[in-house]
């Protein structure tokens, strides 16, 4: 099947602004006028567009977490597929990312303690996109509102970046940090894989030049010291592999909000200890492959972690840069 075919295909049963509900915090000034935006610009209806009452503490407990969940489940229309929820805290749900939590719901063996082996998810590899409907998940993305002007700035990327079919450079950075480089393992595989749709270049840290046009950049870093000069195009995906990467404030290694704040669409991190197991660190070969086949971030992302129950997702998740653009409204907001 050609690479067209595979796309359409893909997207007839994908995500949609139709399919994508939006969760706010009612009692957060930004985060409410954040979903506002989004839902103008996206073109969501406005019965997809939920608010609820929410703690704005970092994380809280599955005994607060499960009746909330419970309500914006009770309220979502039956199309809703995925989940969009908009704000900076709280990003986890004991030892589990709010991302998941929300998707499947709390359960202690989506982050079982010590270095060991956890729930799976069986969205992987997958294809097509009805969550909700055949596996009854709602997988979710984060899109931080504490800063206002950058929530609105990744959302403009997300739609520039739709039906564009960026060249791009995929970046595969290999370190000195053994325990974090261990994706690059794989980096061959994804090489000979995207050779034909993408330049791939594979750098060794420290870099010191210029990173242009970046479409994806991974790396297995506690910090990413060459963050200043990484510029993406719009659409961009990027993570580092590190234990932290999804507790947003407060952390001594870096946070996954540096790389939107730098200029990527959508990026990943942990909330809780996951050792460098791949399995709960996104595989860059099945992210592109679905990305550049016309899935939405989030969608392709989603689909590109096995064990997701300690992943934050965050970013953008309707931005669909190698597929047909349903997603924006017309005319934007300015």
């Amino acid at each position: 099947m050609t690479a067209w075919l595979l796309a359409a295909h893909a997207h007839a049963d994908g995500l949609s602004a139709a399919r994508l509900g939006v969760i706010y915090n009612v009692d957060d000034a930004s985060s409410s006028w954040v979903a506002t935006y989004y839902a103008a610009q996206r073109a969501v209806p406005s019965d997809n567009v939920i608010g609820i009452h929410m703690p704005s503490t970092p994380v809280i407990s599955p005994e607060v977490f499960a009746p909330i969940r419970r309500q914006v489940l009770d309220r979502l229309p039956i199309a809703v597929q995925s989940l969009l929820l908009i704000w900076s805290a709280p990003y986890a749900v004991g030892c589990m990312s709010i991302t998941t939590a929300f998707a499947a719901g709390y359960r202690p063996d989506f982050c079982v303690q010590g270095c060991s082996r956890t729930a799976t998810n069986p969205l992987f590899n997958a294809e097509g996109w009805l969550p909700a409907d055949t596996v009854g998940w709602w997988p979710a993305m984060l899109l931080p509102s504490a800063d206002s002007a950058l929530a609105r700035d990744v959302i403009r990327r997300g739609v520039a970046a739709d039906g564009t079919v960026p060249p791009g450079v995929l970046y595969l950075i290999r370190t000195f940090d053994r325990k974090r480089n261990v994706r690059a393992a794989t980096y061959a595989e994804v090489e000979l894989l995207m050779g034909r749709r993408l330049r791939v270049s594979n750098p060794s840290t420290p870099i010191l030049r210029d990173l242009p046009d970046a479409i994806g950049y991974f790396t297995g870093a506690a910090r990413v010291e060459e963050l200043p000069r990484v510029h993406f195009r719009p659409g961009a995906i990027a993570d580092h592999l590190t234990s932290a990467g999804g507790i947003l404030e407060g952390n001594r290694q870096m946070s996954a909000v540096a790389w939107l704040e730098q200029g990527a669409t959508a990026s990943f991190g942990t909330v809780s200890e996951p050792c460098n197991l791949l399995e709960k660190f996104p595989d860059i070969r099945v992210l592109f492959e679905h990305y550049t086949h016309g899935d939405t971030i989030l969608e392709a992302y989603w689909k590109s972690v096995a064990m997701p129950g300690q992943g934050l997702f965050i970013g953008e998740p309707l931005s669909r840069p190698y597929g047909s653009s349903v997603n924006s409204a017309e005319p934007p907001i300015k």
